[in-house]
């Protein structure tokens, strides 16, 4: 079998996957401030290229990071990670964050003088803040001394960033404006963020224990895991609820309460599950489920 191309080395390492996941929030926020009158698609696409600028840039941190500490080895359950194959080196895969990182806080830039040009100096330093620490936390998760995602705190971090920044932060560059009840969907799509990476980790509990790498999945173990799992999906349900009820004009505007039906269904095959290897097969439903919640939000906003 003929080796990979270089390209498609690089291609590997970006997950490419992973990328519907990482823009609902973006989508979702930008949906629900579609209606205000200074709403801007260039700006819409800026924050989606930056977000997805993020992620790869967190999917080369992640595959570098479990790399060097030996985590992604014979016995982890999930697909070969690119050092892991030794496909790249160490120094090449360290050099693509540098340069995905600086790609990403480019992006970040242009979206945010879009957003508010020069004058507004308060939010640009606070947006600039905001990119900065993303980098810095798309980092951290697996790589260098001290990753929090060893010391079970991915979690946290996937439900701040992808629910929280991503929703309301997108909404706030389109509208300058943060409504209580936006923080309903934030909530609902960090909740299923972290379902996603719940599944991930109930995978890898058993390699993940043995090298040390704790997450919330290891601690709770696995049956106490599924029940996490499923009051991550049923909260988020509730969650999305609110914030429909709170802002929906008409039966039109509840059609995103649909994703109820496959949440149920990937829900239920998620707790027959009795071997690791089988939660990776959930892995994709949730997350395109995720990104569906955003498109479906994103279609009953712009139809109304």
């Amino acid at each position: 079998m003929a080796a990979p191309s270089l390209f498609r080395i690089w291609i590997s390492a970006a997950r490419l996957r992973t990328l519907p996941l990482s823009v609902a929030g973006i989508v979702a926020g930008n949906a629900l401030a579609s209606q205000h009158s200074d709403f801007s698609w260039i700006l819409f696409g800026g924050t989606l290229l930056t977000a997805i600028a993020f992620q790869i840039l967190s999917n080369f941190a992640n595959d570098y990071g479990d790399g060097v500490k030996g985590t992604d080895n014979e016995n982890r359950v999930g697909p070969k990670r690119v050092l892991q194959q030794k496909l790249l080196s160490k120094k090449t895969l360290f050099n693509g964050i540098i340069l995905t990182g600086v790609i990403g806080f480019l992006l970040a830039i242009c979206t945010i003088a879009m957003a508010f040009g020069l004058e507004e100096t308060q939010p640009i330093l606070i947006f600039l803040a905001l990119a900065i620490t993303a980098i810095f936390a798309a980092y951290k998760y697996t790589a260098g001394k001290g990753a929090y995602g060893y010391y079970a705190m991915g979690d946290f971090f996937v439900f701040l960033f992808f629910g929280g920044l991503a929703v309301m932060g997108s909404y706030y560059l389109q509208t300058k404006t943060i409504p209580l009840h936006i923080a309903w969907f934030a909530m609902a799509i960090g909740l299923l963020s972290v379902g996603v990476l719940n599944l991930n980790n109930m995978r890898d509990m058993e390699n993940d224990a043995v090298v040390g790498k704790q997450t919330i999945a290891s601690l709770l173990g696995f049956a106490y895991a599924k029940i996490y799992h499923t009051l991550l999906l049923f909260f988020a349900c509730v969650f999305l609820g609110v914030g429909l009820k709170q802002t929906a004009d008409s039966l039109w505007h509840y059609c995103p309460i649909v994703v109820i039906i496959p949440l149920l269904i990937q829900l239920s095959k998620t707790i027959r599950i009795r071997s690791h290897v089988d939660f990776d097969g959930q892995l994709k439903p949730l997350a395109l489920t995720t990104f569906a919640l955003s498109l479906v939000i994103l279609v009953t906003q712009l139809l109304m």
